[in-house]
């Protein structure tokens, strides 16, 4: 549940601190004082979009931080470990910092988290109904949802849509099969032309640099058996070489050496130099005698070169990237093989068919029997919110056409007084009983969500008298297995809550401030009197308050 939440600097709110209690919990204020701020900053914290403009003006930026109780919730534990984040002894910190631009910044646990990832925990933790929320209802996708959640049912809801994406996947693919099969054998035929061309040269497609290596020592052999017999002349056989002048160094410092033992390093530098002259010479001798002229493999390699520059220019690419354009051009044809076994495709196409239609059969199982269902709870709750006589009728029609959505659409007929046929929620609804029908869909729909935390904002509006007696009633009765946080202008509702939290707006020279304050009992008394009775609250508003406090 909802522990505490710290506001500052967001809209009219400087810096707000509440704690919160289980049950009930209502939030009261006059007309313009910023109830929803406290809802829409907690939104903030659970992921929602910041927008420029949030920032309390003459702050460079706001803070909102939600802390959560998390005892009991093995599903969110488990998340969070799978996520990586540390568990704080059963307490979820989120916080979320935004700028003066709407640049933001988000944490959980203290850690920073993307966006979507706040949001993933936030499914965990609570839900949302905003005061608009009967106006969705009157949304097909809105019913049918609402019918999947109440069955439990969304995640193979999930499971029928993307089944049946991948049967129209498997489906277009056999179809453009059939239609392009002519324009496939062309670029067949052009393939298999560029295949054979470039598998004519065989193992020397993926050797170019080694050929080119080969070639340039051919083309130049005699440049180079000139340049070595140069080398070996000037190292060891012509009549200056340079085995025999250091030699007789060698010899003189040897001599040297004997008078004085100081030059003993030298004179071993200079024996291991003579060494690796003689083994240069060795080496330059049988280099030149490998050096051997061949002008048939020349030419064979001129031709190969001669080959693949023309190939290269062909497919305009280098001539060391014709190997990967082999294998490339190897894979689409198989490809085009795959794409013109129609057989196969429609094999594809009719497992993925099969697939979709079991589970969108399953599917529409737990539809019907999640119908009557929640047909039976709103009408009984109707009846609760002084529309007796009226039901709810959750209909499946089967459609048309199998869809993303299952196998039938789901609709919610309505007759608000006794006698009179359902009809379509939209037509037949006027707004204050839609507003009644939707809180009496919201809160069946509550009873089998799994998060621990509700807020309703406002959306009792339209209702009053002992209509608001039976909402506050139900609120009251949902909230004793629930945290449930109700935004309210019925005295009525406001009555009903364990713990009451009041808005008020406050001038300060050019500022203006919302503040949110805890009432104690005899500040709800003045308070309720106030929802009761306006401006002018007298002596008998309050009494009512009392009593309806008391009740």
């Amino acid at each position: 549940m909802l522990s505490h939440l710290c506001i500052r600097n967001y809209l009219l709110v400087e810096s707000v601190e509440l704690d919160f209690a289980p049950g009930l919990t209502v939030l009261t204020g006059e007309t313009g004082a910023g109830k929803s701020i406290l809802v829409d900053a907690l939104a903030l914290a659970l992921g929602d979009r910041a927008e420029a403009g949030v920032v309390r003006q003459g702050a460079s930026r706001a803070e909102i931080t939600a802390e959560f109780s998390i005892d009991g919730l093995p599903a969110l534990a488990a998340w969070l470990d799978e996520a990586g984040i540390a568990s704080n002894d059963g307490t979820l910190i989120l916080r979320r910092v935004i700028d003066t631009g709407g640049r933001s910044r988000a944490f959980i646990n203290g850690t920073p988290a993307p966006l979507a990832q706040m949001k993933d925990a936030a499914d965990f933790l609570l839900d949302i109904h905003g005061q608009h929320a009967h106006h969705a209802l009157l949304r097909p996708q809105a019913q049918r949802e609402a019918l999947d959640a109440f069955a439990g049912a969304q995640p193979l809801a999930a499971a029928v849509s993307a089944a049946w994406h991948a049967w129209q996947a498997a489906r277009s693919r056999r179809l453009e099969a059939e239609t392009h099969s002519q324009a496939r054998q062309i670029e067949r035929e052009g393939l298999r032309l560029a295949v054979e061309e470039l598998s004519a040269l065989g193992s020397d497609l993926a050797r170019w640099d080694e050929i080119q290596a080969e070639h340039a020592r051919l083309a130049h052999v005699g440049t180079l058996a000139e340049g070595g017999h140069a080398l070996i002349q000037g190292l060891d056989e012509g009549e200056d070489a340079l085995s025999s002048r250091l030699g007789e160094m060698c010899a003189r410092l040897d001599a040297m050496q004997a008078v004085d033992g100081s030059l003993a390093e030298i004179a071993a530098l200079l024996n291991s130099a003579s060494a690796d002259l003689a083994e240069a010479g060795h080496a330059l001798r049988r280099y030149a005698d490998h050096l051997n002229l061949d002008p048939e493999r020349l030419a064979e390699l001129d031709r190969v070169l001669g080959d693949m520059h023309g190939l290269a220019r062909k497919h305009r690419v280098q001539p060391e990237a014709l190997a990967g354009l082999l294998d490339g051009y190897r894979a689409r044809l198989g490809e085009l093989a795959a794409c013109d076994d129609v057989d196969a495709l429609q094999a594809a196409e009719d497992a993925a068919f099969a697939q979709y239609l079991a589970d969108a059969k399953l599917l529409g199982g737990l539809r019907r029997k999640a119908a009557a269902a929640l047909s039976k709870q709103v009408t009984a709750a109707m009846h609760e919110l002084a529309l007796a006589g009226g039901h709810l009728e959750v209909a499946l029609h089967v459609a048309g056409e199998p869809r993303a959505h299952g196998l039938e659409d789901v609709s919610f007929l309505v007759a608000s007084h006794p006698g009179l046929p359902p009809g379509p929620l939209g037509k037949v609804a006027s707004g204050g009983e839609l507003s009644r029908i939707s809180l009496a869909v919201q809160t069946a729909l509550s009873g089998v969500a799994g998060v621990p935390t509700l807020i309703f904002d406002e959306v009792d509006v339209g209702i009053g008298g002992s209509v608001a007696e039976a909402v506050g009633r139900r609120l009251a009765k949902l909230g004793e297995t629930r945290q449930v946080l109700v935004i309210t202008h019925l005295p009525q509702v406001a009555a009903r809550g364990v713990q009451h939290l009041r808005v008020t707006k406050q001038a300060n020279g050019s500022f203006v401030s919302s503040n949110i304050e805890s009432l104690d009992a005899d500040a709800r008394v003045e308070e309720i009197a106030r929802m009761l009775g306006g401006l002018r609250i007298t002596a008998t508003t309050r009494k009512h308050a009392a009593e309806m406090l008391a009740g």
